[in-house]
């Protein structure tokens, strides 16, 4: 990492370690906690080995060609929810080769420590880092329900929607995959959904 992205990304982290508030899941049941901490991780395993090291590849390859000054070894944020920093947690941890040599350049923050981040220290460019959404929306609100009717619930199951994407690399990616939660375990029902029902 240069310089200048090394310190916006520790000056992230700082920032986001001074003002987050822990425990703002804590009247969440633990089975839907441990249910969401294992779809991200799982999301977060196969995005960082399959996925990364091509969106990496592809922001070097545009950062020689010259593009519009951006760091060819960009910090790496990953924003998601605080169970999806538990399962980053862990994935960090892990001995292998890849990962030894991505973990320093990686800030795990929510998206509001992140927008609240970019809004004093903007890098709308995406110059100096690039990011990676992985959360689910386990409150999807009952009026969005009808949208999801070619994929019913059963009595008492509720949605969820994991959003993902990137930006930073290339072209920007998003998707949002649809899951059913029943209280015990979550399934998933439609990979690549719009928010609209429409598969995409």
């Amino acid at each position: 990492m240069t310089p200048e992205s090394e310190a916006w990304a520790e000056g992230l982290r700082a920032d986001a370690a001074a003002s987050r508030v822990d425990g703002r899941e804590a009247g969440r049941p633990t089975a839907a906690f441990a249910a969401e901490r294992a779809l991200l991780a799982a999301h977060l395993v196969a995005w960082f080995d399959t996925e990364l090291p091509g969106l990496l590849a592809e922001r070097a390859a545009e950062a020689a060609r010259g593009g519009h000054g951006l760091a060819p070894e960009p910090a790496i944020v990953l924003t998601t929810t605080e169970a999806g920093c538990a399962a980053a947690a862990e994935l960090l941890d892990r001995d292998d080769p890849l990962t030894r040599q991505l973990r320093g350049r990686f800030a795990c923050v929510t998206e509001l420590e992140y927008r609240r981040w970019c809004m004093r220290h903007p890098d709308d460019e995406y110059r100096l880092h690039m990011a990676h959404w992985s959360w689910m929306k386990t409150r999807v609100p009952p009026q969005w329900w009808p949208r999801f009717a070619r994929w019913p619930l059963g009595t008492g199951d509720s949605y969820w929607l994991h959003r993902t994407g990137t930006a930073g690399a290339g072209q920007e990616r998003r998707s949002s995959h649809l899951w059913k939660w029943n209280g015990t375990t979550a399934a998933l029902l439609k990979p690549f959904v719009d928010e609209t029902g429409s598969v995409v």
